[in-house]
């Protein structure tokens, strides 16, 4: 496996894959996380060209895409029902999604993600239990609640060295 930079040339293949993943959440409990094309190619495209995008590659082919980044993020300043483990600089995961074809990538990315800054933050909706597994799984610790952009609440996990 193989995680790089996206690119521009990356873009379609990436907009294919949010689409496997809506269709996945929908059919999986969770329709309203990612609802009205969410993420917009717009979107992909700013964070390729901001350098915080990244593909999973196996075998030639990209198999997922997430978004990480170090620093701070707006939308974890206030958390309810609960707090972070610390206050140290962190890293984020964000929008990831796979083709569904490769057993464990989540984990992978997650792993990946982690080994860059020790210190990781990330978050899901209440009815993505997919997502809250995979979390769980490699070690992240739901810390409470917090709001995205348009006042939507998702749960907030943290995962420490």
């Amino acid at each position: 496996m193989e995680i790089r930079k996206s690119t521009t040339e990356d873009l379609q293949e990436i907009m294919e894959i949010y689409g496997i993943a809506r269709t996945f959440m929908k059919n999986t409990g969770n329709p309203t996380q990612w609802r009205n094309g969410y993420p917009s190619e717009s979107l992909v495209r700013s964070d390729i060209e901001s350098g915080i995008s990244y593909v999973a590659v196996e075998n030639g082919e990209i198999e997922a895409v997430f978004v990480f980044r170090m620093g701070e993020d707006p939308t974890y300043k206030v958390i309810e029902d609960g707090a972070w483990r610390n206050d140290a600089p962190y890293g984020v995961l964000h929008r990831i999604a796979s083709r569904g074809r490769v057993k464990g990538i989540g984990s992978e990315c997650i792993q990946w993600c982690f080994a860059q800054c020790g210190n990781l933050r990330g978050d899901t909706h209440a009815d993505n239990h997919v997502m809250q597994r995979v979390m769980e799984k490699n070690g992240s610790v739901k810390c409470g609640r917090i709001y995205i952009a348009d006042g939507s609440p998702r749960i907030a996990y943290q995962k420490l060295d």
